[in-house]
């Protein structure tokens, strides 16, 4: 029963003014009917049994229906930043074709960029400090040295020649103790400082100790990693392609402000060379879907035009429901099945994003389902 039939009803109800307990018992009746006869024509768009024909006027049998969505060779890839801040330039526009690693957009981070000048300095300095431990002391230092030493092995020469002398003269008793005396000190302090400008000789000719070239090599390290990071938050600041593909969106606006607490996309991307319809099936008629399965694409977008395609790739995990048809009878508790749909004719490119309706045919049903 239409509802137009409903209120014509009502009407003669009222006009005839039962009020009586058997009119309104009859009118209770009326309505229960027409309640039954309006649930009975819902129906739910995920999974519909239609049987009727195909529009190619072929024999096969419209077995169940599903919606799907329509989608580029890749799946749509929205786009954020890994980095806080206000946006500060955007590069791309929508539909522009971009390639992997395309900068999209860029996130201001000064600050970084004057920290990274500051940890820059300091790796430098670390390694020349290692530079400089590793070659040891310069030329000259040597030669310095290696002359002090030789003067004062001279003066040692000279101290202990007069040392001989005046124990000579002191055995003849023809000089005081004290003066031999004197020349024993002189000889002696010839001799600490000789040995003193040799071991300075032989230090400065050594190869650095174990422990120091450890210690320099680790704040070299230390001092690297400090310029990795901050390149690392510096290369978060910037917004790339991740993959080949056309700029279907852009949310972004320069000036806006992005925080990772609260994501969001920035760019949406998708690889437009191809379209393919993603279906979603309802657990209910997973058992009748196959690879190879013949369907029919139906969609207000289309104008009463068909297409036909075929089951390109099945999902081997049940997933939670996508797209909504909009219809108050579609329950959303139950699980899908994804289904891929290759298009036998992609003269036309769909708009992604477009929602469809996927007619499974009753040709392709009894297909075995081969490995994905």
């Amino acid at each position: 029963m239409k509802p137009s039939e409903v209120l014509e009803a009502m009407k003669a109800f009222k006009n005839l003014k039962l009020y009586s307990r058997w009119g309104i018992g009859a009118l209770a009746v009326v309505l229960i009917v027409v309640g039954v006869a309006l649930l009975g024509t819902s129906r739910n768009r995920n999974s519909v049994e239609a049987r009727g024909t195909s529009s190619d006027n072929s024999a096969s049998e419209v077995i169940f229906a599903s919606p799907g969505r329509v989608e580029g060779a890749s799946e749509t890839t929205q786009v954020g930043a890994a980095a806080d801040g206000v946006l500060k330039a955007v590069f791309v526009k929508e539909g522009q074709s971009v390639k992997r690693g395309t900068l999209l957009g860029e996130i201001a981070c000064d600050e970084l960029q004057a920290s990274l000048q500051t940890v820059l300095a300091e790796a430098d300095g670390a390694r020349e400090a290692k530079a400089r431990l590793l070659h040891g002391a310069r030329d000259e230092e040597k030669k310095i040295a290696s002359d002090k030493t030789a003067a004062a092995r001279a003066t040692f020469e000279e101290a202990k020649s007069r040392l001989e002398m005046q124990r000579a003269l002191y055995q003849k008793q023809q000089i005081s103790k004290a003066a031999y005396d004197q020349a024993v000190r002189d000889r002696d302090v010839a001799d600490a400082n000789l040995q003193a400008a040799v071991r300075t000789e032989e230090l400065l000719a050594a190869p650095p100790l174990q422990e120091d070239t450890a210690r320099a090599e680790s704040e070299v390290m230390a001092a690297e990693g400090r310029v990795k990071t901050v390149q690392e938050r510096i290369g978060k600041c910037s917004i790339a392609a991740p993959i080949d593909g056309t700029v279907l969106r852009v949310y972004a606006r320069r000036g806006e402000s992005f925080s990772t607490v609260t994501p969001r996309p920035l760019f949406s991307l998708a690889d437009t060379s191809a379209r393919h319809i993603r279906a979603e099936i309802d657990e209910r008629d997973v058992d009748r879907v196959s690879l190879g399965q013949k369907v029919v694409i139906e969609a207000d977008a289309l104008d009463g035009k068909k297409l036909k395609g075929c089951v390109a790739k099945i999902s081997d995990m049940m997933g939670r429901k996508s797209i909504s048809t909009g219809d108050p009878a579609d329950k959303s508790d139950r699980d899908v099945l994804e289904a891929v749909i290759d298009l036998e004719d992609s003269s036309r490119p769909l708009p992604i994003g477009l929602r469809v309706t996927v007619q499974f045919l009753s040709n392709g049903s009894n297909a075995s389902r081969r490995d994905r």
